[in-house]
C-alpha cells in the first residue's frame, strides 16, 4: 500500500513501516503545501493513506470526501523515539484502514 508521511512526521518512521511503500512529503517536494492540496495531490499520485502527527489536519479537511484514510498518530511529540513505540499500533491501523476515515492511535 502507498502511504504518505506528512512534513511533520520524521521521515525516518517509512522504514519502520515495511512492507509497505512509505514516502514523506518532502521527498516529493510537496513540503510547505497546504493540507487540501496536500490531499489532492496524493490523490493524483495514487497514494492510499496519510500518516500525520498533526492533530488538526482532520478539523481542517473533510478527509471523508476523499478516497484516502488518515491515521492520527498521537505521541509526546514527533521524535521518532516517541513515535517508535507506535508503529504496531499505525500498522494495524492502516491493515483495516478504509477511504474517507480517519483513525487516531497513540495516547
Amino acid at each position: 500500500m502507498r502511504l504518505l508521511l506528512d512534513e511533520c512526521t520524521p521521515r525516518r518512521l517509512a522504514a519502520a513501516l515495511d512492507p509497505h511503500e512509505v514516502e514523506h512529503v518532502s521527498s516529493r517536494g510537496w513540503s510547505g503545501i497546504k493540507n487540501g492540496h496536500l490531499l489532492s495531490r496524493m490523490q493524483e499520485a495514487g497514494f492510499a493513506g496519510l500518516i500525520t502527527t498533526d492533530r488538526n489536519l482532520t478539523r481542517q479537511q473533510a478527509v471523508s470526501s476523499t478516497p484516502l484514510f488518515v491515521v492520527v498518530v498521537r505521541a509526546k511529540s514527533n521524535r521518532i523515539a516517541d513515535l517508535r513505540p507506535l508503529v504496531p499500533e499505525i500498522l494495524r491501523a492502516v491493515s483495516f484502514a478504509q477511504p474517507g476515515q480517519v483513525y487516531s492511535v497513540g495516547a
